[in-house]
Protein backbone atom coordinates (compact mmCIF):
# COMPACT_ATOMS: atom_id res chain seq x y z
CA UNK A 1 0.00 0.00 0.00
CA UNK A 2 1.35 3.40 -1.01
CA UNK A 3 1.01 6.05 1.73
CA UNK A 4 0.60 9.59 0.37
CA UNK A 5 0.77 12.39 2.94
CA UNK A 6 -1.02 15.46 1.56
CA UNK A 7 -2.61 16.39 -1.74
CA UNK A 8 0.59 18.13 -2.84
CA UNK A 9 2.29 14.72 -2.99
CA UNK A 10 -0.46 13.15 -5.06
CA UNK A 11 0.25 12.48 -8.72
CA UNK A 12 -2.69 12.69 -11.10
CA UNK A 13 -4.29 9.27 -11.43
CA UNK A 14 -5.56 7.63 -14.60
CA UNK A 15 -8.56 6.37 -12.67
CA UNK A 16 -9.47 5.17 -9.20
CA UNK A 17 -12.09 3.60 -6.94
CA UNK A 18 -12.41 5.72 -3.80
CA UNK A 19 -13.71 5.51 -0.25
CA UNK A 20 -13.52 8.25 2.38
CA UNK A 21 -13.61 8.32 6.17
CA UNK A 22 -11.63 8.34 9.42
CA UNK A 23 -11.53 4.53 9.72
CA UNK A 24 -10.63 4.75 13.42
CA UNK A 25 -10.05 1.22 14.70
CA UNK A 26 -10.52 -0.37 11.25
CA UNK A 27 -13.45 -2.37 12.63
CA UNK A 28 -15.51 -5.04 10.84
CA UNK A 29 -17.72 -2.40 9.19
CA UNK A 30 -14.63 -0.67 7.78
CA UNK A 31 -13.24 -4.01 6.69
CA UNK A 32 -16.41 -4.75 4.72
CA UNK A 33 -16.23 -1.39 2.92
CA UNK A 34 -12.56 -1.91 2.08
CA UNK A 35 -13.14 -5.49 0.88
CA UNK A 36 -15.81 -4.20 -1.50
CA UNK A 37 -13.54 -1.30 -2.54
CA UNK A 38 -10.64 -3.57 -3.50
CA UNK A 39 -13.01 -6.00 -5.23
CA UNK A 40 -14.45 -3.19 -7.36
CA UNK A 41 -11.00 -1.78 -8.14
CA UNK A 42 -9.80 -5.18 -9.33
CA UNK A 43 -12.94 -5.58 -11.42
CA UNK A 44 -12.38 -2.18 -13.09
CA UNK A 45 -8.61 -2.58 -13.39
CA UNK A 46 -7.77 0.69 -11.55
CA UNK A 47 -6.25 1.50 -8.13
CA UNK A 48 -8.20 1.49 -4.87
CA UNK A 49 -7.81 4.71 -2.87
CA UNK A 50 -8.75 5.22 0.78
CA UNK A 51 -8.90 8.86 1.90
CA UNK A 52 -8.57 9.80 5.56
CA UNK A 53 -7.87 13.08 7.33
CA UNK A 54 -5.25 14.43 9.73
CA UNK A 55 -6.25 15.82 12.11
CA UNK A 56 -9.73 14.36 12.07
CA UNK A 57 -12.54 16.85 11.40
CA UNK A 58 -13.83 16.25 14.95
CA UNK A 59 -10.46 17.16 16.42
CA UNK A 60 -10.08 20.22 14.19
CA UNK A 61 -13.45 21.59 15.32
CA UNK A 62 -12.64 21.00 19.00
CA UNK A 63 -14.74 17.85 19.43
CA UNK A 64 -11.81 15.69 20.51
CA UNK A 65 -12.66 12.06 21.18
CA UNK A 66 -10.77 8.95 22.18
CA UNK A 67 -8.87 7.24 19.37
CA UNK A 68 -9.21 3.49 18.99
CA UNK A 69 -5.96 3.35 17.01
CA UNK A 70 -2.88 5.52 16.74
CA UNK A 71 -1.77 6.54 13.25
CA UNK A 72 0.81 3.74 13.10
CA UNK A 73 -1.70 1.16 14.31
CA UNK A 74 -4.30 2.26 11.77
CA UNK A 75 -1.79 2.29 8.92
CA UNK A 76 -0.59 -1.20 9.84
CA UNK A 77 -4.16 -2.52 9.90
CA UNK A 78 -4.98 -0.89 6.56
CA UNK A 79 -1.78 -2.28 5.04
CA UNK A 80 -3.13 -5.80 5.49
CA UNK A 81 -6.32 -5.18 3.48
CA UNK A 82 -4.95 -5.12 -0.10
CA UNK A 83 -5.42 -1.38 -0.62
CA UNK A 84 -3.35 0.35 -3.31
CA UNK A 85 -3.24 3.91 -1.92
CA UNK A 86 -3.87 5.52 1.46
CA UNK A 87 -4.20 9.26 0.89
CA UNK A 88 -4.04 11.50 3.95
CA UNK A 89 -5.57 14.94 3.47
CA UNK A 90 -4.42 17.61 5.92
CA UNK A 91 -7.60 19.01 7.45
CA UNK A 92 -7.09 22.76 8.01
CA UNK A 93 -9.14 25.96 7.92
CA UNK A 94 -9.08 26.28 4.14
CA UNK A 95 -10.06 22.66 3.61
CA UNK A 96 -12.86 22.94 6.18
CA UNK A 97 -14.43 25.68 4.04
CA UNK A 98 -14.42 23.61 0.84
CA UNK A 99 -17.94 23.09 -0.47
CA UNK A 100 -19.00 19.48 -0.98
CA UNK A 101 -19.39 19.93 -4.75
CA UNK A 102 -15.91 21.46 -4.99
CA UNK A 103 -14.42 18.58 -3.02
CA UNK A 104 -15.90 16.13 -5.52
CA UNK A 105 -14.77 18.13 -8.56
CA UNK A 106 -11.37 19.42 -7.44
CA UNK A 107 -10.10 16.38 -5.58
CA UNK A 108 -12.08 13.26 -6.41
CA UNK A 109 -12.45 13.98 -10.12
CA UNK A 110 -9.61 16.31 -11.13
CA UNK A 111 -6.87 14.72 -9.03
CA UNK A 112 -7.99 11.12 -8.53
CA UNK A 113 -9.99 10.67 -11.75
CA UNK A 114 -12.54 8.78 -9.66
CA UNK A 115 -14.64 6.25 -11.55
CA UNK A 116 -16.46 4.73 -8.61
CA UNK A 117 -17.11 5.96 -5.06
CA UNK A 118 -17.98 3.70 -2.14
CA UNK A 119 -19.13 5.23 1.16
CA UNK A 120 -20.76 4.19 4.40
CA UNK A 121 -24.44 4.95 4.85
CA UNK A 122 -23.82 7.74 7.37
CA UNK A 123 -20.88 9.48 5.68
CA UNK A 124 -21.03 13.29 5.34
CA UNK A 125 -18.47 15.64 3.78
CA UNK A 126 -17.78 19.20 2.68
CA UNK A 127 -18.45 22.53 4.37
CA UNK A 128 -21.05 22.17 7.13
CA UNK A 129 -21.23 18.45 6.24
CA UNK A 130 -23.69 19.18 3.44
CA UNK A 131 -22.40 16.44 1.15
CA UNK A 132 -23.56 12.85 1.27
CA UNK A 133 -24.74 9.92 -0.81
CA UNK A 134 -27.53 11.87 -2.50
CA UNK A 135 -25.17 14.61 -3.72
CA UNK A 136 -22.72 12.03 -5.07
CA UNK A 137 -25.56 10.23 -6.79
CA UNK A 138 -26.78 13.45 -8.43
CA UNK A 139 -23.29 14.47 -9.58
CA UNK A 140 -22.51 11.01 -10.92
CA UNK A 141 -25.07 11.37 -13.69
CA UNK A 142 -23.09 14.11 -15.45
CA UNK A 143 -19.56 13.50 -14.16
CA UNK A 144 -18.92 9.98 -15.41
CA UNK A 145 -18.62 8.03 -12.18
CA UNK A 146 -20.77 5.62 -10.21
CA UNK A 147 -21.50 5.62 -6.51
CA UNK A 148 -22.31 2.83 -4.08
CA UNK A 149 -23.53 2.93 -0.47
CA UNK A 150 -22.67 0.15 1.97
CA UNK A 151 -25.31 -0.67 4.60
CA UNK A 152 -24.53 -0.79 8.30
CA UNK A 153 -23.37 -4.03 9.86
CA UNK A 154 -24.98 -5.35 13.02
CA UNK A 155 -23.10 -7.19 15.75
CA UNK A 156 -25.25 -8.68 18.53
CA UNK A 157 -28.09 -6.35 17.45
CA UNK A 158 -25.87 -3.25 17.73
CA UNK A 159 -24.83 -1.14 14.75
CA UNK A 160 -21.08 -1.45 14.31
CA UNK A 161 -19.36 1.92 14.62
CA UNK A 162 -16.24 3.45 16.13
CA UNK A 163 -18.39 5.38 18.61
CA UNK A 164 -20.13 2.19 19.77
CA UNK A 165 -16.73 0.55 20.32
CA UNK A 166 -15.56 3.57 22.33
CA UNK A 167 -18.65 3.27 24.52
CA UNK A 168 -18.07 -0.44 25.11
CA UNK A 169 -14.45 0.20 26.07
CA UNK A 170 -15.41 3.10 28.34
CA UNK A 171 -17.88 0.82 30.12
CA UNK A 172 -15.35 -1.99 30.44
CA UNK A 173 -17.15 -4.27 27.98
CA UNK A 174 -13.98 -5.54 26.35
CA UNK A 175 -15.61 -8.58 24.73
CA UNK A 176 -18.27 -6.59 22.83
CA UNK A 177 -15.67 -4.07 21.67
CA UNK A 178 -13.44 -6.85 20.40
CA UNK A 179 -16.32 -8.47 18.52
CA UNK A 180 -16.97 -5.23 16.64
CA UNK A 181 -13.28 -4.72 15.96
CA UNK A 182 -12.92 -8.24 14.63
CA UNK A 183 -9.90 -8.72 16.89
CA UNK A 184 -8.97 -8.14 20.52
CA UNK A 185 -8.47 -4.51 21.46
CA UNK A 186 -4.79 -3.67 21.87
CA UNK A 187 -2.34 -0.80 22.17
CA UNK A 188 1.17 -0.99 20.72
CA UNK A 189 4.30 1.04 21.29
CA UNK A 190 7.89 1.08 22.47
CA UNK A 191 8.79 0.51 26.11
CA UNK A 192 10.16 3.67 27.74
CA UNK A 193 11.66 4.56 31.13
CA UNK A 194 9.11 5.51 33.79
CA UNK A 195 9.50 7.06 37.24
CA UNK A 196 10.25 3.59 38.68
CA UNK A 197 7.87 4.10 41.61
CA UNK A 198 6.62 0.53 41.10
CA UNK A 199 10.01 -0.88 42.02
CA UNK A 200 9.83 0.78 45.41
CA UNK A 201 6.72 -1.26 46.27
CA UNK A 202 7.92 -4.50 44.61
CA UNK A 203 5.73 -4.09 41.52
CA UNK A 204 8.07 -3.01 38.70
CA UNK A 205 6.23 -2.08 35.53
CA UNK A 206 6.90 -1.62 31.84
CA UNK A 207 5.68 1.69 30.45
CA UNK A 208 4.60 2.68 26.94
CA UNK A 209 3.28 6.01 25.60
CA UNK A 210 -0.41 6.07 24.69
CA UNK A 211 0.21 7.98 21.40
CA UNK A 212 -3.27 9.52 21.35
CA UNK A 213 -4.67 12.64 23.02
CA UNK A 214 -7.48 10.71 24.71
CA UNK A 215 -7.20 7.05 25.68
CA UNK A 216 -10.23 4.84 24.88
CA UNK A 217 -9.58 2.78 28.02
CA UNK A 218 -9.07 3.83 31.64
CA UNK A 219 -8.67 1.71 34.74
CA UNK A 220 -7.06 -1.57 35.73
CA UNK A 221 -7.09 -4.54 33.34
CA UNK A 222 -5.97 -8.13 33.00
CA UNK A 223 -3.80 -8.17 29.88
CA UNK A 224 -1.44 -10.27 27.86
CA UNK A 225 1.52 -8.73 26.10
CA UNK A 226 3.46 -9.81 23.05
CA UNK A 227 7.12 -8.94 23.52
CA UNK A 228 10.22 -10.12 21.68
CA UNK A 229 8.46 -13.21 20.28
CA UNK A 230 6.92 -14.31 23.59
CA UNK A 231 3.57 -13.80 25.35
CA UNK A 232 3.22 -12.82 29.01
CA UNK A 233 0.32 -12.18 31.39
CA UNK A 234 -0.06 -9.22 33.67
CA UNK A 235 -2.02 -6.34 35.17
CA UNK A 236 -2.25 -3.07 33.26
CA UNK A 237 -3.05 0.38 34.61
CA UNK A 238 -4.18 3.15 32.27
CA UNK A 239 -4.69 6.46 34.04
CA UNK A 240 -3.22 9.58 35.61
CA UNK A 241 -1.69 7.94 38.71
CA UNK A 242 -3.52 10.19 41.22
CA UNK A 243 -1.48 8.87 44.17
CA UNK A 244 1.44 10.99 42.91
CA UNK A 245 -0.73 13.82 41.56
CA UNK A 246 -0.27 12.80 37.93
CA UNK A 247 -1.86 14.74 35.08
CA UNK A 248 -0.81 12.82 31.96
CA UNK A 249 -2.46 9.52 31.04
CA UNK A 250 0.08 6.70 31.22
CA UNK A 251 0.01 2.98 30.49
CA UNK A 252 1.92 0.68 32.86
CA UNK A 253 1.97 -3.12 33.01
CA UNK A 254 3.11 -5.33 35.87
CA UNK A 255 4.02 -8.71 34.37
CA UNK A 256 3.83 -11.94 36.35
CA UNK A 257 7.16 -13.74 36.91
CA UNK A 258 9.09 -11.34 34.69
CA UNK A 259 12.53 -9.83 35.23
CA UNK A 260 14.14 -8.60 32.01
CA UNK A 261 15.54 -5.33 30.69
CA UNK A 262 13.30 -4.45 27.74
CA UNK A 263 13.60 -0.69 27.25
CA UNK A 264 13.24 0.35 23.62
CA UNK A 265 11.54 -2.87 22.50
CA UNK A 266 8.20 -2.87 20.70
CA UNK A 267 5.32 -4.34 22.66
CA UNK A 268 1.65 -5.11 22.08
CA UNK A 269 -0.72 -4.93 25.06
CA UNK A 270 -3.89 -6.98 24.54
CA UNK A 271 -6.78 -6.09 26.83
CA UNK A 272 -8.63 -9.12 28.16
CA UNK A 273 -10.76 -8.04 31.13
CA UNK A 274 -11.44 -4.89 33.14
CA UNK A 275 -10.83 -5.37 36.84
CA UNK A 276 -11.80 -1.96 38.21
CA UNK A 277 -11.76 1.79 37.65
CA UNK A 278 -8.77 3.89 38.65
CA UNK A 279 -9.02 5.47 42.08
CA UNK A 280 -6.86 7.48 44.47
CA UNK A 281 -4.95 6.13 47.47
CA UNK A 282 -3.60 7.93 50.52
CA UNK A 283 -0.09 6.52 50.15
CA UNK A 284 2.07 3.99 48.31
CA UNK A 285 1.47 1.24 50.87
CA UNK A 286 -2.28 1.45 50.33
CA UNK A 287 -1.62 1.34 46.58
CA UNK A 288 0.63 -1.71 47.03
CA UNK A 289 -2.10 -3.56 48.92
CA UNK A 290 -4.60 -2.83 46.13
CA UNK A 291 -2.16 -3.95 43.42
CA UNK A 292 -1.76 -7.24 45.26
CA UNK A 293 -5.55 -7.66 45.14
CA UNK A 294 -5.65 -6.67 41.45
CA UNK A 295 -2.90 -9.17 40.66
CA UNK A 296 -4.82 -11.98 42.30
CA UNK A 297 -8.00 -10.97 40.43
CA UNK A 298 -6.10 -11.05 37.13
CA UNK A 299 -4.56 -14.44 37.90
CA UNK A 300 -8.01 -15.81 38.73
CA UNK A 301 -9.27 -14.48 35.38
CA UNK A 302 -6.46 -16.22 33.51
CA UNK A 303 -6.98 -19.47 35.42
CA UNK A 304 -10.53 -19.94 34.08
Amino acid sequence: MNLIRGLHNLKKQQGSVVTIGNFDGVHIGHQKIIARLTEKAKEMGIPSVLISFMPTPQSFFGREQASLSSFKEKHRLLSGLNLDIHLIIHFNKDFSQLEARDFVQNILLNKLRMKHCLIGDDFRFGKERKGGFELLQNLSKDKGFTVEKTPSILCNNHRVSSSAIRTFLENGNIQSASQMLGREFSITGKIVHGLKNGRAIDFPTINIPIKRKISPVHGIFAVTIELDGATYQGVCSVGNRPVIGGKKTLLEVFLFDFNKQVYGLKVKIIFKHKIRDERNFDNFMALKKQIEIDTQDAKRFFSF
